[in-house]
């Protein structure tokens, strides 16, 4: 299997659990009260790490190697891509996490959620339309 082949599986996980995330799971956080949605959140968060971890250090490794191999226009865009998203979810997404789990202003870290994951379903998905491009032209 190719290394672009895995590439593109990789990223097409990431745009149905992003867009999963996007439309069903963020959102969902306002139905529960807030001391349901602490006992859910810690549960969901452990659960949802195990998906995206592996995926998540996938992307980056394959990305760094494909770099290394090939310096073209695909292998540096994906790349950026790939770390403004690392950059993207440890300075703001894990913090609005934590803060959930610490029962701080929870309604607002949700909306916030919902809101700033626009950012990293739009960089997902031009992610896994660049791979796909890519594949397709080689």
């Amino acid at each position: 299997m190719s290394l672009e082949l895995v590439r593109l599986l990789v990223d097409a996980g990431f745009l149905v659990l992003i867009w999963a995330v996007q439309l069903v799971i963020y959102p969902s956080f306002a139905y529960y009260s807030q001391s349901n949605l602490l006992l859910w959140h810690r549960s969901y968060t452990k659960r949802v790490t195990i998906i995206v971890l592996p995926l998540m250090f996938s992307q980056l490794i394959l990305g760094i190697i494909h770099l290394y191999q090939v310096q073209n226009w695909y292998s540096i865009l994906s790349l950026g891509i790939i770390v403004t998203l690392w950059l993207l979810t440890f300075l703001i997404f894990v913090p609005l996490h934590q803060s959930i789990d610490k029962n701080k202003p929870v309604t607002n870290a949700c909306k916030k959620l919902v809101n700033y994951n626009w950012y990293r379903t739009f960089l997902w998905t031009i992610l896994f339309l660049t791979s796909m491009l890519y594949f397709l032209s080689i």
